[in-house]
């Protein structure tokens, strides 16, 4: 709800925000003496509509938390109040999402009903956000301590606000007319003595009769967390398959799987794999055994972040001042700067990938001949530094005035948002100095190792050379410890992003003429939007030669005009079975330069056939159009974890004959075995591929199209004071979905679904290469494709109960049921529609049928206590391990037999304790899931890189939190 406490009102104009703060308490200190006493309105702005009105209720479903919730939750950041709400899908890149690359990387976004967070509008104090190059909106940027409220808008509001509000619209509303200041401190750590979190924020206001300014800064520092450090997480598939862990000194302390040896692999002409003994020399092959796939093999979760480290820090400032009677001028600014650090295992190096044979005439060389290595470089963890500033204007003038004694509201105004992106990353080979460093060497008079060959101008200058054999922790020459190997070998990478929003706004609402119902109203406005966005892969990436993921340039933009309006129609007043029915009605026309235009719109009923009951409803038209990313977003790699359904071990191809039968006419052998990274072979589905793949934007593509249906009863009985009960079914259908097949869905509609076109998208390795039958090439471009479409309930219980002598206790209760989701890739006949609801698997994330939070508040004089009960229902996964398979006979209409593992559901409990102290303090101590619950062992890996969701907690978290007043 935007509140309007103002004589009248309207925003226009471009004046610098900082002017206007600096300026107005001058202003004020001049006029306020001589000011008339402002007449405030009653009249308010409710998130999903243009007309202010004096009632909260409304046609649309609106999920309001208010600061005070906020302050009994123990999260930091506004992205991790928002995504516990039951509306709210699986986090987009979740912290636990350690291989995610690209531009999103390190910021965090909100799902609304699992359509994706680009589906989703978000908003601050009515007006959009700045987005990336691919439509996400980075939540965790505004800092909480200047929140007064957030607002959920659970159906389409296409009409209202345009573009990318096809599940909703998360509008965040500031603080304003704050007086005096604040000063506040939060930190708290997991039990296992990681993960600290801090945050610290100071807020400065001051009021007048015609002027208002605020101050706020905030400082949020997030530790990393390894994923070592958690029993769920410390091996690729979970506790109950534990693989090798390193001791302090480099050795094997436990047997089973990974990646690639950190000890570097030896492969003959035959193919045969050796590596040397513990305490061998790596330049005598007699020291060398042949590699047993256990011992010699790293655990690359040892060296894996969990949960990412953010810091940032924030500065958020508004004001206002009452130029007239009428008139307004507001603005406020926000600069936020954000860094985040991923961390994964060093890069599993393969030189048959790259053409990079250990020369034989290397001083290294065991053999004295060309042989194929692979050496995962341990000692060089690979980084990721993502850093994102952020730099927000909002200003205009706003006012209202009276015409024939009906009053109306204008605005102008004027946004510009800027994010400029940086990200750094270490721990990839530049492969020429690779070339170079394996290739021949020599140990010269000097006793010093040199690249390239003991003749006149045979050195190469500046070479430092490689023995990748040389295991880890070795002392012998070549080694990975030499600091000048390491610079050598590993170059750093800077890839830079900008996007900027620009907005030029106009609106006029209010009363059109009174109705024996009440009063006709209506809002017209005007808006023209200006999306730019790049992306700059630095050009070591877009060379290729480096083992970093290759890409090109993604730079474009678009804009666009629009034009909206919205009527409120009372029909009935005040009759029987009829104390209130009303309609809304809005449309929007829309004028995009890249696709041309489009008409949305919108129907709301409101009606109370008594006082205690209202029945709700709204039908709306949507659409997102594409953005720069899937327009002008160029070629890049990606290493695409995905499931072959030909691999022997399994494979769907085990299970069911027809499948297996296709594989084999595709010339796959009964044993064929998937490879995952490193080059050995998967150990489930879900594996990250050994090859890149690629992918790239579509510059023909067309906007989504949604439809929004939504029903529902608010009941409040007179007879129990302080009781809201709210039930509301919902329905949303996109069509022309933007989507990009998944390497695991091409395949299985190849030999799954056996659609002979699909068979032509990929590409097998051939006889006699190292790669022969696996997957080596998949190229993928976004496509507008079949629909998605998802419908089921949201239901509310509010209490609050009569004060008793033990205090005031209040129940909120809020639970969403998921009916379907379901989804069909493209415009195929033979396609499926693939059901998501209660499953979870790499591509789709986890998709909970129920989400529920049920809260329990208490407070008697200065001391209060709240638990929180957080609720998701169990999820199916296809299974990875014959003994944890607990549907073995499972039949799915997308994958026909499918063996199926399930899960049960999970709760994570909440508890503060709070206490007003008598120097106008609040002390808050709290735990985040009090019962240190874990959550199952998932091999899908649903929303992270680990076999656990990504969404759960991951241990019991203790926060202290204080705030003072002055």
């Amino acid at each position: 709800m935007n509140h309007r406490n103002l004589r009248t009102a309207m925003r226009v104009g471009m004046l610098p925000a900082g002017i206007a703060i600096a300026l107005a308490p001058a202003f004020a200190s001049a006029q306020e003496a001589a000011a008339p006493q402002a007449t405030t309105l009653d009249r308010i702005e409710v998130t999903g509509s243009r007309i202010r009105q004096a009632s909260l209720e409304t046609a649309q479903p609106v999920i309001s938390l208010s600061r005070a919730d906020i302050q009994k939750q123990g999260f930091t950041s506004v992205a991790d109040i928002v995504q516990n709400i039951s509306t709210a899908g699986s986090p987009a890149i979740s912290r636990a999402d350690a291989l995610a690359s690209g531009e999103e990387v390190g910021g965090q976004y909100v799902d609304l009903r699992n359509l994706g967070p680009q589906r989703t509008l978000v908003l601050l104090d009515g007006k959009r956000m700045g987005i990336s190059s691919g439509g996400y909106s980075d939540l965790a940027s505004i800092p909480t301590s200047v929140v007064e409220r957030i607002e959920v808008l659970t159906d389409g509001a296409s009409a209202i606000y345009g573009s990318d509000a096809i599940a909703g619209v998360i509008n965040i509303i500031t603080r304003k007319n704050f007086d005096g200041a604040e000063a506040g401190a939060y930190i708290g750590q997991y039990d296992q003595g990681d993960g600290e979190k801090q945050v610290y924020n100071f807020l400065l206001g001051s009021t007048g009769d015609r002027s208002s300014v605020m101050l706020g800064v905030e400082y949020t520092k997030e530790e990393p967390v390894f994923a070592k450090d958690r029993e769920f997480t410390a091996s690729p598939n979970g506790r109950y398959h534990p693989v090798p862990t390193l001791n302090a000194n480099g050795t094997v302390t436990a047997h089973g799987w990974s990646a690639s040896s950190q000890w570097g692999t030896l492969i003959d002409a035959d193919g045969n794999r050796w590596t040397v003994d513990r305490d061998g020399d790596p330049r005598n092959f007699a020291d060398y055994h042949p590699t047993d796939g256990l011992n010699d093999y790293a655990n690359a979760n040892q060296q894996m972040f969990l949960q990412t480290g953010i810091e940032r820090r924030s500065i958020f400032a508004n004001g206002s001042y009452d130029l007239t009677d009428n008139i307004r001028f507001k603005s406020d600014v926000l600069y936020t700067d954000r860094e985040a650090l991923q961390q994964i295992a060093g890069y599993p190096y393969q030189s048959a990938a790259y053409e990079t044979m250990l020369s034989g005439d290397s001083y290294y060389n065991p053999l004295g001949e060309d042989v194929d290595f692979i050496r995962r470089t341990w000692e060089m963890p690979r980084q990721t530094r993502s850093e994102l500033t952020t730099y927000r204007f909002s200003g205009g003038f706003e006012g209202s005035f009276d015409f024939a004694d009906r009053p109306w509201d204008w605005d102008v105004g004027y946004v510009y948002n800027q994010n400029k992106g940086v990200k750094t990353s270490t721990g990839n080979l530049f492969i020429p100095n690779v070339a170079n460093a394996v290739g021949p060497s020599f140990l010269d008079t000097d006793g010093v190792v040199k690249c390239g060959t003991n003749t006149p101008n045979g050195v190469i200058e500046g070479c430092v050379p490689w023995n990748p054999l040389a295991p880890l922790g070795s002392n012998a020459p070549g080694n990975l410890n030499d600091q000048a190997l390491l610079a050598y070998l590993f170059l750093p990478s800077h890839d830079t992003s900008e996007t900027t929003t620009k907005i030029y706004s106009a609106n006029l609402s209010g009363v059109l003429t009174e109705l024996p119902a009440g009063d006709l109203s209506m809002a017209v406005g005007v808006e023209h939007r200006k999306e730019e966005a790049s992306y700059e892969p630095d050009a070591l990436n877009q060379s290729g030669l480096s083992t970093d993921l290759a890409g090109a340039p993604t730079r474009g933009g678009y804009s666009l005009d629009e034009i909206y309006l919205e009527f409120n129609v009372p029909i009935l007043a005040d009759v029987p079975f009829a104390k209130e029915l009303s309609f809304d009605v809005a449309g929007r026309y829309s004028d995009y330069d890249t696709f041309g235009d489009t008409i949305n719109s919108k129907f709301g009923l409101k009606w109370k056939p008594i006082d205690d009951l209202l029945v709700r409803g709204t039908y709306a038209t949507g659409f997102r159009a594409p953005t720069v990313a899937d327009l002008y977003g160029g070629t890049g790699q990606t290493f695409d974890s995905f499931t072959d359904p030909c691999d022997s071990s399994f494979g769907l191809a085990i299970h069911n004959a027809s499948v297996a039968a296709r594989c084999a006419a595709d010339g796959v052998p009964a044993n064929f075995r998937q490879q995952a990274s490193g080059g050995v072979a998967a150990t489930g589905p879900g594996s990250q591929s050994n090859y890149a793949f690629e992918s790239g934007s579509n510059p023909e593509l067309m906007p989504e199209t949604s439809k929004t249906y939504t029903l529902g009863v608010v009941y409040s009985p007179g007879w129990v004071e302080g009781l809201d009960i709210s039930l509301d079914w919902w329905k949303i259908r996109i069509d022309d979905v933007i989507a990009a097949e998944s390497v695991t869905s091409i395949l299985n509609q190849c030999y799954v679904l056996d659609i002979a076109s699909a068979c032509d998208r990929f590409d097998r390795g051939t006889a006699g290469a190292r790669s022969v039958n696996q997957v080596t090439e998949v190229t993928r471009t976004l496509i507008n494709g079949g629909y998605q479409e998802t419908a089921g309930y949201d239901i509310g219980v509010a209490y609050r109960l009569p004060e008793t002598a033990f205090g005031q206790f209040r129940i909120d209760w809020k639970s969403t049921y998921v009916d379907y989701l379901e989804y069909k890739r493209d415009s195929e006949a033979q396609t499926p529609v693939e059901q998501r609801t209660g499953w979870v698997t790499g591509d789709w994330g986890g998709n909970f049928r129920i989400r529920s939070n049920m809260n329990l508040d208490w407070s008697k004089g200065d001391f209060g206590a709240s638990w929180t009960a957080r609720y998701y229902s169990g999820m199916k996964e296809p299974c990875t391990y014959n003994e944890e398979c607990n549907l073995p006979d499972f039949v799915s209409s997308y994958t026909q037999v499918s063996p199926t593992r399930s899960v049960g559901s999970n709760t994570f409990h909440d508890m503060q304790v709070r206490y007003n102290t008598p120097w106008n303090a609040t002390v808050s101590v709290g735990a985040n899931n009090v019962f240190d619950h874990e959550g199952p062992v998932m091999y899908s890996q649903p929303n992270s890189n680990f076999a656990y969701y990504g969404g759960f907690d991951i241990g019991r978290f203790y926060y202290l939190k204080y705030q003072q007043r002055f």
